[in-house]
């Protein structure tokens, strides 16, 4: 487990690092570049975007190119997190253990900061800081803007918000999850395809990546519930305040630990049967989620 956080922690500094240099170059000076930093700089363990370089070795894939996709990905994740924290939103005054980026710079730059943020990620997939073909270029715009609207992120997060303190059926609120988390990871695995130019295995891969999506919601959710402030960086013990629909309030706490253990045997299973020792990076990351504890 410790060997598995060193390398979640060089491929955050990996992804940041490429960052700052590509947001460097712009030479840019004002309140959203600055909310903007703010917003993508908070810490966290980019997890997205260690999925990206997991399901690259796959293919064996050249990592430059694997952590140029992951940027862009998490792009993506921190502009909808900067957004979800608004106060029309989900109300989060506190991010990964400092103030939410609409707190610091308001809720207007904060706004504007995120979709710049969502457009600087399709600015990096059709960069020359890619090295890949247009074609695949293409392929991979057309499949992150898919899962970053109504069809994904955002669609998703209308539904969580929609759903609080409504009795929802226990598909509506996989729907929800789906959108919302399982999307953008679905992308990640499917990503990794699309530069090795595998159609059937872009299927395959995506599928899995929504099961670890609906994982990953089910261990977040957990943390929720009995995580400490300190090591989350946020406040626990508040989506039962909101009413808000997850599988624990469905179906209880031992019902959704069981399907926890049942994504995850699933996904080993089906990875194990077609890539055989070429996937044990990426069940070793699943299997992290199961222990994570922020």
């Amino acid at each position: 487990m410790v060997i598995l956080e060193n390398q979640i922690f060089k491929n955050a500094k990996n992804s940041d690092f490429f960052l700052q240099r590509y947001l460097n170059k712009k030479k840019e000076k004002s309140k959203i570049f600055d909310a903007i930093n703010y917003g993508l700089f908070s810490g966290g363990k980019k997890f997205r975007s260690f999925l990206i370089c997991n399901t690259g070795e796959i293919f064996r894939l050249n990592k430059k190119i694997l952590v140029a996709v992951g940027a862009a990905v998490e792009c993506v994740h921190s502009y909808s997190l900067m957004h979800d924290d608004l106060s029309c939103m989900d109300d989060d005054n506190f991010r990964r253990g400092k103030p939410s980026t609409h707190k610091v710079f308001g809720e207007s730059t904060t706004i504007l900061a995120g979709n710049s943020l969502l457009t600087l990620a399709f600015e990096i997939l059709t960069s020359n800081q890619l090295k890949c073909s247009s074609s695949i270029k293409s392929e991979l715009v057309y499949a992150l803007s898919s899962c970053s609207g109504y069809k994904g992120v955002a669609g998703g997060q209308y539904l969580d918000l929609k759903f609080e303190k409504m009795k929802i059926d226990k598909n509506k609120i996989l729907e929800m999850q789906n959108k919302k988390t399982g999307a953008l990871i679905s992308f990640c695995l499917e990503s990794a395809a699309i530069l090795a130019n595998k159609p059937k295995d872009r299927i395959f891969l995506k599928k899995i990546g929504f099961d670890i999506g609906l994982l990953f919601q089910i261990t977040d959710d957990l943390l929720d519930i009995f995580g400490n402030s300190k090591k989350t960086g946020k406040l626990t013990r508040k989506d039962n305040k909101k009413g808000k629909a997850t599988l624990f309030n469905k179906i209880g706490f031992n019902k959704t630990i069981e399907f926890a253990y049942f994504l995850f045997d699933r996904i080993k299973e089906r990875l194990e049967k077609k890539y055989g020792t070429r996937a044990y990076s990426l069940i070793s990351s699943v299997e992290f989620l199961l222990k994570r504890e922020r």
